[in-house]
């Protein structure tokens, strides 16, 4: 059976991210663009578009659209900027971004998700997205700063390493919380202070390293 991506991609966008108040143009555009079937299982095939999110395995998921779309729209990427996303998972995510800013360095822990996402992103011509296996609740500061850093996992408190990388006049939006519940937090570094507000409720996957929930 021949599925019509790209009408559903336009619904997906239309429903779930337009209808719920998301109005950044290019956040839509690279929501339009970007194969979100490519991302899941092919056994979910069918689900790659809903309303929820999709396990992806290692008991990891690919976020639902509309928090992906909030996320990005929170972190108001700009072409020249340089991003680090802290998890890779399916490689979702750094598509998206990759269509908006002019570099993303994303790290993910487990190795065959990190290979998994490398794969796709060659497949898929993502030349602006630089991959490498660790620990991304220390970020990556052979290049840093960055003006924008996106965590797609909870942490229990914001890792200070994350702060000290982000570029000033930078967003960093990551969950905090319990493993349980956590706030979307958008963080902007003015000089040395750091101003902060509340996005919403959210749950993620508990975010693993020196700086998150230690190495389980």
């Amino acid at each position: 059976m021949t599925r019509d991506y790209p009408q559903a991609r336009a619904r997906m966008v239309e429903t779930q991210l337009r209808r719920r108040g998301l109005r950044d143009a290019r956040v839509l555009e690279a929501f339009l663009r970007v194969p979100r079937h490519r991302f899941v299982d092919p056994a979910l095939d069918g689900e790659a578009y809903a309303d929820r999110a999709l396990p992806i395995g290692f008991g990891q998921t690919i976020s639902q659209p509309y928090m992906v779309a909030l996320m990005t729209c929170a972190l108001a990427p700009e072409r020249h900027d340089r991003v680090l996303e802290v998890g890779t998972g399916s490689g979702y995510q750094a598509a998206i971004l990759s269509r908006l800013v002019h570099t993303v360095f994303t790290i993910e822990r487990i190795a065959p998700l990190a290979e998994r996402a490398r794969a796709l992103f060659r497949e898929l011509d993502l030349t602006n997205v630089i991959e490498r296996v660790g620990d991304g609740s220390i970020g990556w500061i052979s290049y840093a700063p960055y003006q924008g850093i996106i965590v797609t996992a909870g942490a229990p408190e914001i890792p200070p390493s994350l702060l000290a990388q982000l570029a000033d006049g930078g967003r960093l939006v990551v969950p905090a919380g319990s493993r349980a519940n956590q706030s979307l937090l958008v963080v902007t570094r003015r000089g040395e202070h750091y101003e902060r507000r509340e996005e919403t409720a959210c749950v993620f996957v508990p975010l693993l390293g020196k700086e998150g929930w230690g190495d389980d």
